[in-house]
């Protein structure tokens, strides 16, 4: 597999303003944010509905750009790229997880995986290593050929992170990433993400529950599009007593339980 280099995750915002024109009314949806994430980070991003919280998803993860002020990723301004800039800053620098996994349901885990890195332009060799390599991190590695409706919940969320994992993006951005499952296999998918940490990636959540913002060591929380706190937490002790190295994080890398 080629050795692809990881793109500095530091990101900056700067009085980063997002408004709407929905028919007469202008919507606010952000107002004058100012924030720095850095490598490494774990980041909960929190709010009531209204707060701004998915709007700033967007933003971060370029899917959507400002209407005034700056945003920076890796050192690079991304506020007034076109759409086909900002979709290769995706692929190569963020990966994506969604609440609703957004699988094919037709297609095997592998292959669901491996598809960004056929929009990608890479090699069908490379493409398969590293697909299967993000499926191995995931505790997936007996379950390739098996299709998304053969598979738990928690088993599909956890393709949905390889599937986020195969670009070797610098930051993962998860939106409500357990929202669809139960609090056992919820507990579960955050002691992987507890493991991605702690290799060195950078994790930003999008949440509403504070037992899924208890596992990052930051907590940004959004009101009427401003940012009302932001807490680091000095010491992060994962909830529920689970320790990585220990049982929990041998059965997520097994493909436990899930």
């Amino acid at each position: 597999m080629g050795i692809h280099q990881r793109d500095s995750g530091v990101l900056e915002l700067r009085d980063v303003v997002r408004t709407y024109q929905l028919g007469a009314e202008q919507v606010h949806a952000l107002r004058g944010i100012s924030l720095d994430i850095a490598d490494n980070e774990y980041v909960a991003i929190m709010g009531p509905s209204g707060s701004g919280k998915s709007t700033l998803m967007n933003i971060i993860g370029c899917l959507d750009v400002p209407t005034s002020g700056t945003y920076s990723l890796g050192g690079e301004p991304v506020a007034s790229k076109d759409e086909s800039e900002l979709a290769e800053i995706r692929n190569r620098m963020i990966g994506f997880v969604f609440q609703t996994f957004n699988l094919i349901p037709r297609a095997d885990i592998l292959h669901n995986v491996e598809l960004p890195l056929i929009y990608g332009g890479i090699g069908r060799v490379e493409r398969l290593e590293r697909a299967r390599t993000a499926l191995e991190k995931v505790g997936l590695a007996e379950r390739m050929r098996h299709r998304p409706n053969e598979l738990s919940g928690g088993q599909r969320q956890r393709v949905a992170i390889a599937r986020a994992l195969v670009f070797e993006p610098s930051i993962i951005l998860a939106d409500e990433p357990t929202g669809n499952l139960d609090s056992k296999t919820g507990a579960e998918i955050m002691s992987l993400f507890d493991e991605l940490h702690a290799s060195g990636q950078t994790i930003i959540l999008v949440t509403h529950e504070d037992m899924i913002a208890s596992h990052a060591s930051r907590t940004i929380r959004l009101r009427d599009g401003r940012v009302e706190s932001d807490v680091a937490s000095p010491v992060r002790n994962p909830p529920h007593g689970v320790e990585l190295a220990g049982p929990a994080a041998h059965d997520i890398r097994s493909g436990g339980a899930a």
